[in-house]
């Protein structure tokens, strides 16, 4: 696959597939902890996802650049 996604979006791409991966599996686990595995599973599931991926999805673009710089203090740089 040929790159299509310019530089400076990268920060917007990366939070978009993390927010959708994590909310995705999260919402699963949590659908299924609620409900068990139920007839329309899925649909609830999605559902459920759609909704949390919205939260997520902003959410991850905001505290990112929080979590970079604490990062950035407690770790300790690489010497080439």
């Amino acid at each position: 696959m040929r790159p299509f996604i310019p530089a400076r979006f990268e920060h917007i791409a990366f939070g978009l597939l993390l927010s959708c991966f994590m909310s995705l599996l999260i919402s699963g686990v949590a659908t299924f902890l609620a409900t068990g595995l139920v007839a329309g599973f899925v649909g609830t599931w999605l559902s459920s996802w759609l909704s949390s991926w919205a939260i997520a999805f902003p959410t991850v673009l905001v505290v990112a650049p929080f979590v970079r710089r604490v990062l950035h203090r407690l770790v300790i740089p690489a010497t080439a």
